[in-house]
């Protein structure tokens, strides 16, 4: 009898530590992000893993437009995901349309504007907004993105400048892929882009970024989708993503972290 009941107390314990302490209980987070997080993303998400069990899920998509790989356009699909990060405002539409949960944005970044040229290449001054103007109508051929950015300098900064009609033959939207990639290529000249997706480019040189008086700065939020797999784990990723833990990544980056306090 003894022995039997070694057996069940030695059986409890064994189950317990299966159900009650062993990683068992690690979450998959399915995270999408848009560009200007997409590599201090790649960068902080292994060291999430090292303090955490949970296990994370990257994908990529711009956060605005038709593209098919965009952000919008696979929520269309209904691809699931646990967490969003992109431009505050297109985090706002799906928190409106209840794809997001609303309380759970939190702004993690702000990102601004800059410029790149294929390495070799001249270097425009772009440094003041006449300097900035005549770089424009000098190119020959210049790169925006399809997202934020470039949604700004086509809808807004070149009517401002007033050369909307000269760059409507010179510039060019794009699609599905890094601007800096383009200028890499040498199928543009001059590009522009959130900081942070041009300056992991191999093959580029960034010029700096746009004048302050003509610049956009943007915030890139996170938010918990409707259908999250995991509460728990989805705000436990945020919240590591908006502490001081992952300032100096996302800084290296070319972002400004806001260390925000979390809505819940």
């Amino acid at each position: 009898m003894k022995i039997i009941h070694s057996l069940r107390v030695t059986t409890f314990i064994f189950l317990a530590a299966v159900f009650f302490v062993s990683p068992s209980f690690a979450a998959e987070i399915k995270v999408i992000t848009s560009g200007a997080f997409a590599e201090a993303l790649k960068d902080l998400v292994p060291e999430y893993e090292k303090q955490s069990s949970n296990k994370v899920i990257i994908s990529y998509g711009s956060s605005m437009g038709s593209a098919p790989d965009s952000i919008p356009s696979r929520l269309s699909r209904d691809e699931k995901f646990d967490v969003l990060i992109l431009a505050a405002p297109a985090l706002e539409r799906f928190i409106q349309s209840g794809a997001v949960q609303s309380g759970s944005r939190v702004d993690l970044v702000a990102s601004v504007i800059g410029a790149a040229v294929r390495v070799g290449s001249p270097r425009p001054d772009i440094s003041t907004v006449p300097a900035l103007k005549q770089a424009l109508l000098n190119a020959k051929s210049v790169a925006y993105s399809a997202s934020a950015s470039g949604t700004y300098l086509s809808t807004e900064l070149f009517p401002k400048l007033g050369i909307a009609e000269q760059m409507s033959e010179t510039a060019k939207k794009i699609y599905s892929e890094r601007v800096g990639t383009v200028i890499a290529r040498g199928d543009a000249e001059l590009g522009f882009q959130q900081v942070s997706e041009l300056i992991p480019i191999q093959g580029i040189d960034f010029i700096g970024e746009i004048p302050p008086e003509v610049q956009q700065t943007v915030l890139f939020s996170a938010g918990i989708t409707s259908n999250v797999n995991s509460q728990v784990a989805s705000r436990d990723l945020i919240a590591y993503l908006a502490s001081p833990k992952a300032a100096p990544t996302i800084q290296k980056a070319g972002l400004k972290p806001l260390l925000p306090a979390l809505p819940w």
